[in-house]
């Protein structure tokens, strides 16, 4: 299984060697485009070869062709005879067309380098021939000569070439090891995720990352990091969930369990196994209730909780839930002040009835007997129902928990008026869903407000 690090370290060797040949290739067209100025170049120096010859007639043409070529050339001449001679460094290639050369000696003036021209890598400019130079016609003593010459590049540049080699082999080489050093550094941290998140598969949180570096994979590290620690928040919350429910569930059962022994046992009389049966008919309903309940969040904790919407009055529908729990504030002589202009919404009826029983049921339950209960809709931007009462109210501490899950901030209640604990997070959830809010206000001995606001629903 081919690495990471093996693919980064083949992928810059891959770009190394594309980025050479295109290299190579544009040097190669500049150097196409030089070639004609060197060409003609080295026309001017052959022409000034041959006038200055012409000049020095009693000049024996070997003699000075020798001294020519010491100065950085390679010439050839050839007679008509078709009988030919090198001066300077010799050429390692000597092939050239006869037909050419009796041009040349006809006049003709032979252009060699522009044929070398466009070469595929641009070794055509250097290579050491007849063929790659330039064939100009002279006179030595009223025969014909043909002159070929061209730059000893060898000679003139050929340190450079080598050093120019030795150059880009080099840097070639330390690139590649340069790449291999540092693609390890690149790697590191991509193999430090790779061991956390071994370890979260574990079930171990506890990672430790890199989270000071300002890049991607800095980024990625602490993005990282705050996902480890939201997975163990979540892991810890599904764990107490599962304690809560358990306890939640054991309770009533032990107790069911208990009185249902008690009169099968005949230990209780007939006015306590009356009790007892009320007892154990209560705390099934709290089961039932308490099942509903997780049913419920179960439903709208899904990712595709279907709403189904309907236009309905609100304020009819608060009005509903006051009636139907008129027993409940009526018992404890509760005074209940509506302030219920009205509304036309869009929304799911039977999720938001919820909502309002709810509160207002938790409202009833924790207002002191002869207390006051006020709601009221408030329209504007947007839609906003305000529920206050006159109950002992919530410790500043507890607000930030009461949606909690299993919550309860008055631990002193006893179970059976208590509840769940998971109303609020169902009435929240509900709302949420709906694109809305829910803020909670509390002052000890003074009361409660809940105030639900929806986005012009």
């Amino acid at each position: 299984m081919k690495t990471l690090y093996f693919r980064i370290v083949l992928t810059f060797i891959l770009i190394a060697m594309i980025s050479g040949l295109l290299a190579l290739a544009l040097s190669n067209l500049y150097l196409g485009k030089i070639t004609g100025n060197n060409e003609q170049k080295v026309l001017r120096i052959g022409n000034e070869i041959r006038a200055l010859y012409e000049r020095t007639p009693n000049l024996a043409l070997g003699d000075y062709l020798t001294h020519i070529a010491g100065m950085g050339f390679q010439i050839y001449a050839v007679n008509g005879r078709m009988e030919g001679a090198s001066y300077g460094a010799p050429f390692k290639h000597w092939q050239m067309d006869e037909q050419q050369i009796r041009r040349v000696l006809q006049g003709e003036t032979y252009y060699g380098m522009e044929k070398k021209r466009f070469s595929l890598t641009g070794a055509g400019f250097f290579e050491n021939s007849i063929r790659n130079s330039i064939g100009i016609p002279m006179k030595v003593e009223g025969n014909d000569y043909a002159l070929f010459v061209r730059p000893n590049l060898e000679q003139q540049i050929g340190d450079v070439h080598i050093l120019l080699a030795l150059l880009l082999g080099l840097t070639f080489c330390i690139s590649i090891v340069l790449i291999a050093v540092m693609s390890r550094y690149i790697v590191k941290p991509v193999k430090k995720l790779t061991e956390a998140t071994d370890k979260i598969i574990r079930g171990d949180y506890e990672i430790a990352m890199d989270v000071s570096r300002q890049d991607e994979l800095g980024n990625l590290a602490r993005h990282f990091t705050q996902m480890a620690h939201s997975l163990q928040q979540l892991d810890e919350m599904r764990q107490e969930f599962v304690a809560n429910v358990s306890h939640e569930i054991q309770s009533p059962l032990t107790s069911i369990q208990g009185f249902a022994q008690a009169i099968l046992e005949r230990e209780a009389s007939p006015e306590e196994a009356q009790r007892y049966l009320r007892i154990i008919e209560e705390e099934s309903r709290r089961l039932s209730s308490l099942s509903k309940q997780l049913l419920t969040l179960a439903a709208l904790d899904k990712e595709t909780a279907v709403i189904k919407t309907a236009s309905f009055r609100l304020d009819e529908q608060i009005r509903q839930v006051l009636i139907v729990t008129e027993y409940q504030w009526a018992e404890k002589q509760l005074t209940v002040l509506p302030d219920l202009p009205d509304v036309v919404i869009t929304a799911d009826p039977q999720l938001l009835h919820h909502v309002w029983l709810n509160l207002i049921t938790n409202s009833i339950k924790f207002s002191q007997r002869g207390g006051t209960i006020r709601i009221r809709i408030v329209t504007g931007r947007d839609v906003a129902v305000e529920i206050r009462d006159t109950g002992k109210g919530i410790p500043e501490s507890e607000l930030p928990h009461i949606f909690d899950r299993f919550y309860k901030a008055d631990k002193a209640r006893n179970r059976t008026r208590s509840g769940t604990g998971l109303g609020l997070s169902i009435v929240k959830k509900i709302v949420e869903l709906h694109r809305g809010s829910i803020d909670v206000q509390s002052e000890l001995g003074q009361g409660t407000t809940v105030t639900v606001r929806f986005p012009s629903l």
